[in-house]
């Protein structure tokens, strides 16, 4: 009983330190955009985020999780419960130690892509290269092109239009004020039909495309038309009577529902393999999916919120300053092309990395500037650790779990 209890506990810790590394890392998707155009300061942002990622991770987090990210490792390496506990125990550790490394250098990883290299190491050591789904790895792979040129061009063009239709005219403010329940209803309809397709909540109700569009887009309507609403009862007291206010009030919501999508999608990277070690502990065995405790996914959102407040602004300034300089406006184009990125992609099938979308989409903003507007020296950074996330997690798994068999 002592053995299994000091796994157990082991699991809990590693399980902690991956959340508080997801929260290190991936705040950056939310809030980097924001804090980078300065409609929000660290602080709060750190604050807000860390809130709506408890509330994501505990209200909308997944409760069934499959024991093996993604579906690139066959299932039957779980068969042995002894090296399903060293394999989770090394695989958690191995992806926590490559986004704290990350972290460290101030650059944006996706945490998926993390703990899907380190389920690759556990799955090599275990059962060799044929338990390894290769399709599904080279889907990984794509995602690291699909992700950002998507969200590149979706940047772009949102930043033209807004340039074209808005920050071109002298009386910018009264036409944003005329154009914002477009931009708004715009903004809500991605939102709403994020979370009927993308979060776990969304997917448990299980609401066809048509029923989706047929709620999304009344409620993009109204919204769009509230928003323009309060906008112009406060419009008065705006500081610099620009644009720029109004889509400071906009991007402010957008960036609060990619934090709350985060916690609920993105806490099954941490809690996932570590709801494997609860059950191993618990009833000796362990299925193709594994139920998730309510108190797991509060315990992953406590671990999310930890390293947004000790570590989040590292990868929130590289993002939200380093690549180009943003606005109000350029950080709302960002925001947009994220969030729609990752739910276009999500829809047609293809494998999609929000924080690859998020960094896609500050280029694309920085590129309707033109080139000399972005700092291709930190993108090249960044790019050089996507490539290196899978095969990095994938050796360090593999030599923990080395150590760990003989521990164990």
């Amino acid at each position: 009983m002592g053995h299994e209890f000091a796994i157990l506990v082991a699991g809990y810790a590693f399980g902690f330190y991956m959340a508080w590394n997801i929260g290190a890392n991936d705040v950056a998707n939310s809030m980097a955009s924001a804090v980078g155009a300065k409609a929000i300061t660290i602080r709060q942002a750190i604050v807000i985020a860390a809130v709506l990622n408890i509330t994501g991770a505990t209200l909308i987090g997944s409760h069934v999780t499959n024991t093996i990210r993604k579906g690139i490792v066959s299932t039957e390496v779980l068969s042995d419960p002894h090296l399903a506990l060293i394999g989770a125990l090394s695989a958690l550790l191995a992806a926590a130690l490559w986004v704290s490394f990350a972290t460290w250098r101030s650059l944006p990883v996706s945490t998926t892509h993390a703990i899907v290299g380190a389920m690759i190491g556990f799955g090599i050591m275990a059962g060799g290269t044929e338990v390894i789904n290769w399709a599904k790895l080279g889907a990984v792979v794509l995602s690291w092109i699909i992700s950002p040129i998507f969200s590149l061009v979706i940047g772009f063009i949102m930043f033209r239009v807004i340039v074209k239709t808005i920050l071109s005219r002298k009386d910018n403010l009264q036409v944003a004020l005329r154009f914002s329940p477009l931009f708004i209803g715009l903004a809500c309809f991605v939102v709403v039909l994020s979370f009927l397709f993308k979060t776990p909540l969304g997917k448990r109700l299980s609401i066809s495309t048509p029923m989706a569009f047929a709620l999304a887009l009344p409620a993009a309507v109204a919204l769009g038309l509230w928003g323009r609403h309060l906008l112009t009862k406060i419009s008065d007291k705006f500081q610099d009577g620009n644009a720029e206010e109004v889509f400071r009030r906009i991007q402010i919501g957008t960036s609060c529902y990619v934090a709350l999508a985060q916690g609920a999608n993105d806490v099954a990277n941490a809690i996932g393999p570590l709801a494997v070690i609860y059950f191993l502990v618990k009833t000796g065995s362990v299925g193709a999916k594994v139920p998730v405790p309510i108190f797991l996914l509060f315990f992953g959102g406590i671990g999310i919120a930890c390293g947004i407040a000790m570590a989040g602004y590292r990868v929130m300034t590289t993002m939200g300053s380093k690549i180009t300089t943003l606005t109000n406006t350029r950080g709302f184009a960002v925001d947009f092309a994220a969030a729609t990125t990752v739910l276009m992609a999500s829809k047609m099938g293809l494998p999609v990395s929000t924080t690859h979308a998020a960094v896609g989409g500050v280029m694309g903003v920085g590129i309707a500037r033109g080139l000399e507007a972005v700092n291709f020296r930190i993108i090249f950074q960044i790019m050089i650790y996507w490539i290196l996330t899978v095969p990095a997690a994938a050796l360090t798994s593999m030599l923990l779990f080395k150590i760990m068999e003989s521990l164990v």
